[in-house]
């Protein structure tokens, strides 16, 4: 057996594909799993627990099936969902976890995070998120009506897209003395992370000794996990 990592799906109804690739994903895969832990940005908005997008139903029910089999989910927000709240978890059956966790895998301790908080070389995009998880700041916005919400989402998009075209792909990924010390404030050797779109499997020391980064790949044309078991950890790509 083995416990399942994936992160970045950004699902959408623009990308219909993506989303059958998901439903098939937790029909078939996931079922065989001990676990299934989400690393964030499963959508790549979410504006509230009571938007009534059709596919947040389709996807709540797919997860309720799946840990109504005898799987758990659970669930890191991301920079994308990170107002993803109780009643779509207690739809779907999703349990939601601190930003950083460390887990007890098969004789390893792993430390899992979305790993946006890993990316400190970019100053203005740090200074953005620490705004708006300020508790009264998501309370007012939730409080807005759905349409202003939707509109306001659009442009948050539509900036951060255009921010990020100025932005080297150095600044974008996470930085090295960031990963270390989050090994080392946890005692871990291992971490599995999303958000940098860059799937790989980096070796480092930390803790002085050797240490490991498995970084999940998004779901742009195949689906990206992270396969951990009594004997290995995998990266694995695999299509739709």
């Amino acid at each position: 057996m083995a416990t399942l990592f994936i992160a970045d799906l950004h699902l959408h109804t623009e990308e219909p594909a993506i989303t059958a690739g998901f439903l098939h994903f937790l029909d078939g895969v996931a079922r065989e799993a001990d676990a299934l832990y989400i690393l964030g940005d499963l959508f790549e908005a979410w504006i509230g627990d009571d938007d009534p997008n059709p596919l947040h139903q389709r996807v709540a029910a797919a997860i309720r099936a799946l840990v109504d089999s005898g799987v758990p989910c659970y669930f890191i927000h991301g920079n994308r969902d990170f107002l993803l709240g109780k009643r779509f978890a207690r739809e779907s059956g999703m349990q939601l976890l601190p930003q950083e966790k460390v887990l007890e895998l098969y004789g390893r301790k792993v430390l899992i995070m979305h790993g946006d908080t890993l990316c400190t070389d970019d100053a203005g995009y740090q200074a953005f998120r620490a705004k708006v998880h300020q508790p009264w700041l998501q309370t007012l916005f939730l409080a807005l009506p759905l349409f202003i919400r939707h509109r306001v989402a659009a442009k948050m998009r539509a900036d951060s897209r255009a921010a990020n075209s100025s932005k080297s792909l150095a600044i974008m990924d996470v930085n090295q003395q960031a990963v270390i010390e989050a090994m080392e404030k946890h005692r871990v050797q291992w971490l599995i992370h999303g958000h940098t779109h860059r799937p790989a499997i980096h070796q480092l020391t930390a803790n002085e000794a050797p240490a490991f980064r498995a970084v999940l790949g998004a779901w742009h044309s195949e689906g990206s996990m992270i396969r951990v078991s009594e004997s290995d950890v995998e990266l694995v790509q695999f299509p739709f």
